[in-house]
């Protein structure tokens, strides 16, 4: 009889891990090493070959988390971009003037992101609804009659569309599904499904936190304005931070706001070192003034979001963000303080006397805040 003397122990089978599991690690991954650099708050550069790319300064709340988490999301992030939808309100959207950023985005999901877009459902972090809130307005609400029923019935019948033919918003009850709507009605429109409204990541210009808007859950990208689909050619490449500015603050706009009205009543014909215009005459230019001025007054419209925020960082005019409950694009990684000045509404008629008190040396960092975080507001 032969009697086996080994001790070792029997391999253990492993056990194949499904996409889901696979994807779930990879996540747990990524969490622990944006931990890890938030812990260190050192930039670890192996990532990009140039160095001006790695972020650094005040305008950041944290630059090796917001660094790791940039690499993190090259490295394994993927979208799926549902197929369902027909043109003109899916799968496209406005690529120029006032909602340029619900276009663009749908447009470079549809077409651009091979990066980050995934064919394989199963593959995916988030799920892409391409649906073009703009478009809807465009095309199946009736022009004044105020009435966005039929914006919340096409939202409601897409969500039955893919909740029937997948198992994916089901599977989370539409959290890991998101939305980006950039015209104003984009909130209201969200409500056609409850759970799209609750649960869902909803990426909104129209970010204001009296209408339900989640800073910990939701996502505030910039309002971009491209006339014609362009950047200003004047807006290429702003002055040098030390150019002379002779306006001290400027603002030029309609009257479509609460604020805009107070301000202007204020301000308008008051005082020499305010330039501010309901319209400018023709012989003035817009961006000129922009170019010309030291902080450039960015009161909100009907709704918090206003495209000259961002013509403001073009400008390298620091913004006087005149706005409330506005949740301001990427706040969760940029400190919007280090390069724009927030006043409450309410202190419109002080604006001057507290312009005036920022000393020249704060005024000066804060306007090498803006020419920082310019980067980040520029379309790629």
């Amino acid at each position: 009889m032969i009697i086996s003397t080994s001790t070792e122990t029997p391999l253990r089978e492993t056990k194949k891990l499904s996409k889901e599991q696979v994807l779930e690690q990879g996540l747990a991954r990524a969490r622990a090493s944006i931990r890890s650099a938030a812990i260190a708050r050192i930039v670890r550069t192996a990532f990009f070959m140039n160095d001006n790319d790695v972020p650094v300064g005040d305008v950041y709340r944290n630059p090796s988390t917001f660094y790791q988490s940039y690499v993190e999301m090259e490295r394994r992030f993927k979208v799926y971009v549902y197929s369902e939808g027909e043109l003109p309100i899916v799968h496209d959207g406005p690529c120029k003037n006032l909602y340029t950023i619900e276009g663009r985005f749908i447009h470079e999901m549809e077409h651009g992101a091979k990066r980050f877009r995934t064919n394989d459902p199963q593959r995916a972090h988030v799920y892409f609804m391409p649906f073009s809130v703009a478009w809807m307005v465009k095309y199946i609400y009736t022009p004044l009659s105020f009435d966005i029923t039929p914006l919340k019935h096409f939202v409601s019948d897409y969500v039955k569309v893919i909740s029937i033919k997948y198992p994916f918003w089901n599977r989370t009850h539409g959290a890991d599904h998101f939305m980006l709507a950039c015209h104003d009605w984009g909130p209201h429109a969200s409500q056609g499904n409850s759970l799209l409204y609750n649960n869902s990541i909803r990426v909104l210009c129209n970010a204001n936190i009296s209408e339900g808007f989640n800073p910990q859950k939701y996502v505030s990208p910039p309002e971009i304005s491209l006339i014609g689909g362009y950047l200003s050619h004047k807006l290429i490449h702003p002055p040098p931070p030390n150019t002379s500015r002779p306006y001290f603050a400027f603002f030029a706009g309609g009257l479509h706001s609460p604020i805009r009205p107070y301000l202007l009543q204020h301000w308008k014909g008051r005082d020499n070192d305010m330039q501010v215009y309901e319209y400018l005459p023709k012989n003035k230019d817009y961006y000129s003034y922009m170019l010309e001025s030291k902080f450039c007054l960015c009161p909100s419209g009907y709704e918090v979001a206003s495209p000259r925020i961002v013509e403001a960082i073009y400008s390298g005019c620091v913004p006087v963000i005149l706005s409330d409950n506005y949740v301001l694009p990427f706040s969760d990684v940029l400190q919007w303080e280090a390069f724009s000045v927030q006043v409450e509404t309410t202190k419109i008629p002080r604006l001057k006397e507290i312009l005036s008190a920022i000393p020249e040396e704060k005024y000066r960092k804060l306007q090498e805040g803006v020419i920082v975080v310019r980067r980040h507001f520029m379309l790629n």
